[in-house]
């Protein structure tokens, strides 16, 4: 007829997480009782794509046959939204008309203005995440011509980079 909230202990039994929920006492003999179970569990990164329960009613009156427990499987899937951050340092850059690179040399002025791009993927949760790659397509020419000269790569926080084959091919 109506809700109630039970009172639930988390405990350890043989080496097992268990949850005891109380759901009342004394009951009427022949009542029907359903229970909507919400629980919330940390550190699945590794568990799979299942999680698996074990649900059982005891009755502390005399043994009764239906102490029989029944396994329930739940899927698990992690959500967690990425958010790439980008931005170039100037962020104009013009060209003069009259600018001519110089071949062979290896001051940086020498091929063009410098403009540094810094990108930065969070992850907003609400799970973490690992094995996440992100792949930047540089035009680095056009028409068989150096349209950005790729200098360095660099990353912060623990994380591999894989730097481009063009990557400084006069040394600056």
């Amino acid at each position: 007829q109506g809700q109630e909230k039970l009172s639930c202990n988390p405990k350890k039994e043989n080496g097992t997480h268990v949850v005891l929920c109380e759901l009342g006492n004394p009951m009427k003999a022949g009542a029907q009782i359903t229970v909507d179970m919400e629980l919330s569990v940390s550190g699945l990164e590794d568990m799979g794509d299942a999680i698996t329960f074990q649900l059982q009613l005891r009755s502390k009156n005399s043994p009764s046959p239906s102490n029989a427990s029944v396994t329930v499987t739940v899927p698990v899937e992690a959500q967690a939204e990425m958010e790439l951050r980008g931005n170039s340092l100037p962020d104009t850059t013009v060209l003069p008309t009259s600018w001519q690179e110089v071949e062979g040399s290896r001051r940086l002025e020498d091929h063009g203005i410098k403009v540094e791009h810094v990108y930065e993927l969070h992850n907003k949760g609400p799970s973490t995440v690992s094995g996440v790659t992100l792949r930047l397509a540089v035009p680095h020419q056009l028409g068989g011509r150096i349209l950005l000269y790729l200098l360095e790569l660099g990353t912060d926080g623990g994380m591999n980079c894989t730097h481009h084959p063009d990557l400084n091919p006069a040394q600056v």
